[in-house]
């Protein structure tokens, strides 16, 4: 989700589409009543227990408007398991949510049955807290084969327990404004738009010149040059870490090549100089003074909200140039909790293919199951407000092809610096490719105490 991917896709009014082209709902968060990460229940503990009635109360806490509840799969698990009965608690944004998760897990106290678990922290949880959660792939039920391999092995240890089963991921396209791409003289038809760029980031640049030349007055090609080298760093087996867990962002050509390209993109005058997530960014989707952007699954419903009806049939959506991801999240459940055996099971029938169909349905939520992209809730999706998109089709195809990532456990901070400091000096500011990179250094090296 960096923290703006699911935390802030929530927190900011997100739509996501119902029935994928309905109506937007909009996802807003509740403070929990409890200021711990699990949920009081009526036995007075703050994980598991008995409802009062012989049955089995499964507490589960979460970040944001999570979806699972929202989409109904808590009353449905509730009518299918009598005895069962879910309360969920969910602490508005993940910064504040993370650090408490840590500081549960290591008093062993405090816990819900069930943990979610952001994907920029998982690799730090799987790493450090592994021996506090329990081994779901053992589970009855669960089957890795159903899960993309690069999903499973971001919640598996060195020694093979995987400690998290993931729930929704964010493979990403390119959106386009149909009519600017007509106006530029560029092709509009998504097919032919993706075949522009198929297989290289800079065919992508290149595409961009293409449309400065003819561009309609007060347009520009993408949204920033931040959202551009995001995009490029998604899609690459090694990032920030090694394998051996070691910082490697500075010498990794992958990183480099990103840089010099997302620099490039701001050098020749392509971007609209924007921060994402900001109100100058939404004004953007609403004035369409940009013509396209990286665009995760999830992110089709920001894009509806933001342009508003004026935008429908406007905005398309394309393959990118290569698979990447942008976001997604885990759940997990603690070995202190009281309820274990049925805390796994209830985290089993979430994450089924089935379920995560459900949730793509309901709240555009793309599945982490590939075993989920052949039901037709998700193989035959289409998206009104984009001209029909097929965006199952679209988004498990960059879905599969995402390498099996090495995810360090400060991915976030290093992403979020290479963007924020680094990244938007050079998009925003006018400075050198140099002067930005090496302040993104100077402020990494800082957080990271090194």
């Amino acid at each position: 989700m960096r923290t703006h991917s699911r935390a802030s896709r929530r927190l900011v009014g997100l739509a996501v589409v119902a029935a994928l082209g309905a109506g937007p709902l909009t996802g807003c968060a509740e403070d929990p009543a409890e200021p711990a990460v699990g949920v009081a229940t009526s036995g007075g503990g703050t994980s598991g227990g008995g409802d009062g009635n012989g049955g089995t109360t499964l507490t589960v806490g979460v970040f944001g408007a999570f979806g699972l509840k929202e989409a109904g799969l808590y009353d449905e698990y509730m009518k299918l398991n009598k005895g069962v009965v879910i309360k969920q608690t969910s602490i508005e944004r993940n910064e504040n949510y993370y650090p408490q998760l840590l500081t549960h897990l290591g008093s062993g106290s405090g816990l819900a049955d069930v943990q979610a678990v952001e994907v920029n922290n998982i690799a730090e949880i799987t790493a450090t807290q592994a021996g506090k959660l329990v081994d779901l792939g053992r589970t009855e039920g669960v089957r890795k084969d159903s899960f993309l391999p690069w999903k499973w092995s971001q919640a598996t240890t060195a020694d093979g327990r995987t400690v998290g089963l993931g729930t929704d991921i964010g493979p990403q396209g390119i959106c386009y404004r149909r009519d600017l791409f007509a106006k530029a003289g560029l092709p509009t038809d998504r097919t032919a738009v993706g075949k522009l760029w198929a297989g290289d980031w800079r065919k992508y640049l290149a595409v961009g010149k293409r449309f400065k030349a003819r561009a309609p007055r007060g347009t520009v090609f993408v949204d920033s040059a931040s959202g551009v080298m995001a995009a490029i760093t998604g899609g690459n087996e090694k990032r920030f870490y090694d394998a051996d867990g070691k910082v490697v962002y500075k010498t990794n050509p992958a990183v480099r090549r990103a840089w010099d390209t997302a620099a490039e993109f701001a050098r020749e005058g392509l971007t609209g100089k924007l921060q994402q997530f900001t109100p100058a960014w939404d004004q953007g989707f609403a004035n369409a003074t940009f013509a396209t952007v990286s665009c995760p699954a999830w992110m089709l419903g920001y894009i509806q909200d933001k342009a508003g009806a004026a935008g429908k049939g406007k905005w398309d959506v394309a393959a990118a140039p290569r698979p990447s991801n942008w976001g997604g999240s885990f759940l997990t459940v603690p070995e202190a909790g009281r309820n274990k055996a049925a805390a796994a099971r209830l985290v089993a029938w979430l994450t089924a293919p089935e379920q995560q169909a459900k949730l793509f349905e309901r709240r555009g939520s793309f599945p982490s199951a590939q075993a989920a992209y052949d039901l037709p809730a998700v193989s035959g999706a289409r998206h009104a407000y984009f001209g029909n998109a097929p965006m199952g089709r679209i988004f498990a195809g960059a879905a599969e092809g995402v390498p099996v990532q090495i995810v360090g456990p400060k991915d976030l901070i290093i992403a979020q610096n290479l963007a924020d400091v680094g990244m938007l000096q050079v998009d925003q500011k006018g400075r050198s490719s140099k002067q930005g990179w090496d302040a993104a250094v100077k402020a990494i090296d800082n957080a990271l105490d090194q």
